[in-house]
């Protein structure tokens, strides 16, 4: 538990989303079984959510693991016409890119190799959505390019927001994750304080903050 909701709240909530089967059941069993990192079942729902409402056609992500949330999101809409999606660990872009061309993907997600941020300064498309999955402590650093990279009418998916508590209370904060702690809530204020931006942050998972534009009537 992610400790950020009451645990009989979770639990509750992960009862009333049905069981996946297929290609995300075997992903969860390995992740499960290999201790490999990847969104919550709830924060899943959600992002299959985003992707059915928005349908975007093109995404970028940012942390590709072994690649669980962009097959999911790839599953999520037929209009999703193109994943991208950044990785630096060596052993999870080896995983990812055998899940995908195992479950028949190579034609949907492309994987970039390297810093999340240095990718992100050479890149130059644009995209539907983006969905923040990497580097906690370099959200705030992310959201620039992101933002620069995000259609007008895009969201931003940012997950973990919250870390376990600890960016909406000093009385959780460890030592050893202050900066991380910092620079979240630095995150967090920049997407709420930009008169041009609206974000919603959900207590769900670990955190979820989604950012779009403000319509303009003027």
């Amino acid at each position: 538990m992610s400790g950020i909701a009451h645990e009989y709240m979770v639990e509750y909530i992960r009862s009333l989303i049905p069981r996946e089967d297929g290609i995300l059941k075997e992903l969860e069993e390995y992740a499960k079984d290999n201790r490999v990192p990847i969104v919550q079942k709830e924060v899943a729902n959600f992002l299959k959510l985003m992707v059915t409402m928005k349908k975007p056609k093109r995404i970028l992500e940012l942390g590709t693991a072994i690649a669980y949330s962009s097959i999911l999101m790839s599953l999520s809409s037929k209009e999703v016409g193109e994943i991208t999606t950044i990785e630096r660990d060596i052993e999870m872009i080896k995983l990812a890119k055998e899940n995908i061309k195992k479950y028949g993907f190579e034609d949907n997600i492309e994987i970039l190799e390297g810093d999340c941020l240095e990718v992100l300064e050479e890149l130059d498309d644009k995209y539907d959505m983006i969905f923040m999955d990497a580097g906690k402590g370099h959200y705030n650093h992310f959201l620039p390019h992101c933002l620069r990279l995000l259609n007008q009418d895009g969201i931003i998916v940012a997950d973990n927001v919250l870390f376990r508590g600890m960016v909406a209370s000093d009385e959780l904060v460890k030592r050893r994750k202050i900066t991380i702690v910092k620079r979240m809530r630095t995150y967090l204020e920049l997407v709420s304080s930009d008169e041009k931006l609206i974000t919603s942050v959900i207590p769900m998972g670990d955190g979820i903050a989604v950012t779009t534009r403000r319509n303009n009537h003027e």
